[in-house]
């Protein structure tokens, strides 16, 4: 499986493109819509056809490539909750694995930063990647003040279901603020300073105590990311 780590500067979103290069196909994950053209670059280079565009929730500091990306080549869209969306193609949902090619994309719900959240774990020849969006950061997790975010559900995805990962998961988060690109899940269960917190309702009192500023882009970010970044 070819897997490259896309970045974009303004926003500090990481996208993927995972491909099987047998079968010539690919899936990608968290495009962002003004690196479009790259993306059709890369697909072009490595001789792959998309055939799915899925993100990890809707997003608030970016607007989503997947509306342009199904113009462009006709893949198929994947974001949102059974029947809380109708621009995408297909609703995510937990147990219901997304097959491209020879590469199992493995849906996982992950929510509390958002009411929509969900990671995707893929496993490829024994190593174990998890793309977890915004629910696990690396030395960070994602906020919780916005889009139907809950600290209490932050808690159990992360101890309850990507904790619950073999050690030696490779870690792909949906952003970094400080250049870091992967870590693990024995790495963050190790040094992450928000899943040492020893209780859920500490970790739902030092969340609720951050006072963050809003993503800059967030008025116009998640109205356009509700039509899959078309509107």
């Amino acid at each position: 499986m070819l897997v490259r780590q896309l970045f974009d500067y303004e926003t500090y979103t990481y996208t993927y493109l995972l491909g099987d290069t047998k079968n010539k196909v690919a899936a990608i994950i968290d495009p962002v819509d003004s690196q479009i053209d790259y993306y059709m670059q890369l697909l072009q280079e490595f001789g792959l056809e998309l055939k799915a565009a899925l993100d990890t929730h809707v997003h608030a500091d970016h607007i989503t490539a997947l509306g342009s990306l199904r113009e462009r080549t006709g893949t198929e869209t994947y974001l949102g909750n059974p029947g809380d969306l109708d621009c995408a193609d297909n609703p995510l949902q937990e147990g219901k694995d997304i097959l491209i090619g020879d590469i199992k994309i493995e849906v996982l719900y992950t929510p509390g930063h958002t009411d929509d959240s969900y990671s995707f774990i893929v496993n490829d020849n024994g190593q174990q990647y998890a793309f977890t969006g915004d629910t696990l950061l690396i030395r960070g997790t994602g906020r919780t003040d916005f889009q139907n975010g809950n600290a209490n559900t932050l808690y159990e995805s992360l101890h309850k279901k990507l904790l619950k990962l073999d050690d030696t998961t490779i870690v792909y988060p949906g952003h970094d603020y400080k250049g870091w690109t992967q870590s693990t899940i024995g790495e963050e269960r190790q040094y992450n300073p928000r899943l040492n917190i020893c209780s859920k309702e500490r970790f739902a009192e030092f969340m609720a105590n951050l006072n963050l500023p809003n993503p800059k882009f967030m008025d116009v970010a998640v109205p356009a990311n509700r039509s899959c970044g078309k509107n």
